[in-house]
């Protein structure tokens, strides 16, 4: 993977030495993508980079930003984290816990912000939400809530529902916990939940294959970077098939019936506050970590109709947005 460096969101090259950017500190950034530029990762970065904008950090400015994108294969990441830390930035930062935990890995001295990830508690990223006890701040939020969440409203829609299909990545460390937790929901409900894995997209054609054939009767879909960069691939899968689906909010832009979660755009702006905390020189572990207190509930009215549903009125009544 070559080093690639961008020029504000629309990603352009800067092959300029630092010496361009004038007189003054010129801070550098290194980002590590679970995914591509043309995917989801490019719309994190480009979110990200306003809201450093808002702080008065440009690139071509005072700003150098070094990207790797793993493309969606997350066994690259350790490799690629050791080389951005390889090339001495004054801060790294990442979106999902694969990349965080790979950081983490790579430095116990360069600070870290986490965008967003999954439950950075459970799975050790840090000690407290209060402390991180290392050198990583930024934001988590909680999967499980909004994974059980999808379960309940899907239910909702699709009364007496007996089979319902998710899709999960089973690279990303927050899967078993947050199925753990859907399944102990879904018993004293009887119904039954199969895990379907996608690890890229070539494996999305297989997953619903495998769903036909056992007839669920809904689909939920994790919060996580690969199935988020090919959300218009399996909403459009799953009109096919005519399951309802549920997943973050972004995905009923996509076509999805309903999305529900946090902010991932303002996640992404928010950010910059933890950057510029730590180039004022405070210390992340001393920076709470942030998790969202709101959340979005989105309806696409034309899949609901495509799929000939009626969503319940107190469903609709609690979206924060109507897509008709």
């Amino acid at each position: 993977m070559q080093r690639r460096r961008f020029l504000a969101a629309a990603a352009v090259a800067v092959t300029a030495p630092c010496a361009v950017f004038g007189q003054g500190k010129v801070y550098r950034i290194a980002f590590l993508a679970p995914d591509s530029s043309d995917a989801a990762g490019d719309l994190f970065l480009k979110s990200m980079l306003d809201g450093l904008r808002e702080k008065g950090y440009v690139i071509g400015k005072n700003l150098q930003l070094d990207v790797r994108w793993a493309e969606g294969h997350y066994e690259r990441m350790p490799g690629l984290a050791v080389e951005l830390v390889a090339s001495k930035p004054d801060l790294l930062m990442s979106v999902g816990t694969p990349g965080v935990a790979s950081l983490k890995s790579a430095t116990r001295t360069v600070p870290i912000v986490m965008v967003a990830s999954g439950d950075a508690l459970a799975t050790g990223l840090v000690a407290s939400l209060a402390s991180s006890g290392n050198n990583i701040t930024g934001a988590t939020f909680f999967g499980k809530e909004l994974m059980l969440k999808r379960l309940q409203l899907l239910r909702d829609v699709v009364p007496g529902m007996q089979r319902m299909a998710v899709l999960v990545n089973p690279a990303n460390q927050t899967t078993e916990s947050n199925m753990r937790a859907m399944q102990e929901s879904a018993k004293p409900l009887k119904m039954e939940l199969r895990a379907f894995d996608v690890r890229e997209a070539k494996d999305i054609p297989v997953a619903f294959e495998a769903m036909r054939k056992v007839k669920v009767q809904a689909l939920a879909v994790f919060e996580e970077a690969a199935l988020y960069a090919n959300a218009k691939t399996i909403a459009e899968l799953a009109l096919r098939q005519r399951l309802p689906t549920a997943a973050f909010t972004e995905f009923a832009d996509q076509g999805g019936l309903i999305g529900y979660g946090v902010n991932f755009a303002e996640m992404s702006r928010r950010a910059a506050y933890f950057v510029d905390k730590i180039i004022k020189g405070e210390p992340p572990s001393k920076i709470p970590i942030e998790r969202p207190t709101t959340f979005e509930l989105v309806l696409n009215m034309k899949t609901a109709r495509d799929l000939n549903l009626r969503l319940p009125q107190a469903i609709l009544g609690s979206a924060n947005r109507v897509i008709e």
